[in-house]
């Protein structure tokens, strides 16, 4: 909801940050893989309890991540781009949830649940932006929905920093995920048919 409809606020940064790494030389591909490294280690950093490290690395791999779709439109986008791009957004989600499941041992039921409340809301997205003509910024039918990265982030920041209230949090993130995919699923009725 927040990538949606929040974006217009933060997106002269992010082209504005685009802008100085193309300068450098550098391509939206390589800013993919260096989100990628950058994000999955913050899982390593919450193992071992360097939480606002991990925290900040989050963050900061999410916004390499905006920066580089910006990149690409500055430039050619590519279907392997976005191919790397969807792809390594989940494994820094699971390297998030593997640090908090070895932390925290005793809420890997709920995270486990978290892990299906994403495949599921994920494969709807995937599966709508594969099978629609629509096509958006993004090179595939972007469907926005209640969970969108930002509030991913937002509840995996609670979910890092508060490690006491993990199982809490991460069942309302399961609810939040799972009405997300549900309604992708109801959209894709309607613009499917």
């Amino acid at each position: 909801m927040l990538d949606t409809h929040a974006r217009k606020y933060v997106q002269p940064v992010i082209e504005g940050g685009a802008g100085r790494l193309l300068k450098l030389g550098l391509s939206a591909n390589q800013v993919t893989a260096a989100a990628f490294i950058i994000g999955a280690s913050a899982g390593i950093f919450i193992y071992i309890e360097m939480l606002w490290t991990a925290v900040f690395l989050l963050w900061f791999s999410g916004y390499l991540d905006a920066v580089d779709g910006a990149m690409a439109r500055q430039t050619k986008t590519s279907p392997f781009g976005t191919v790397m791009d969807v792809t390594f957004d989940r494994l820094v989600e699971l390297s998030v949830i593997l640090g908090l499941a070895f932390l925290v041992p005793e809420a890997q039921w709920a995270l486990l649940l978290l892990t299906a409340s994403i495949i599921f809301s994920m494969t709807v997205f995937l599966t709508v932006g594969a099978v629609s003509e629509k096509q958006g910024m993004k090179s595939f039918y972007y469907q926005a929905g209640l969970a969108e990265r930002t509030e991913g982030f937002l509840f995996f920041t609670v979910m890092i920093l508060f490690p006491h209230l993990l199982v809490w949090t991460t069942l309302v993130f399961v609810l939040v995920e799972t009405f997300t995919g549900l309604q992708r699923l109801r959209e894709a009725k309607q613009v499917l048919q």
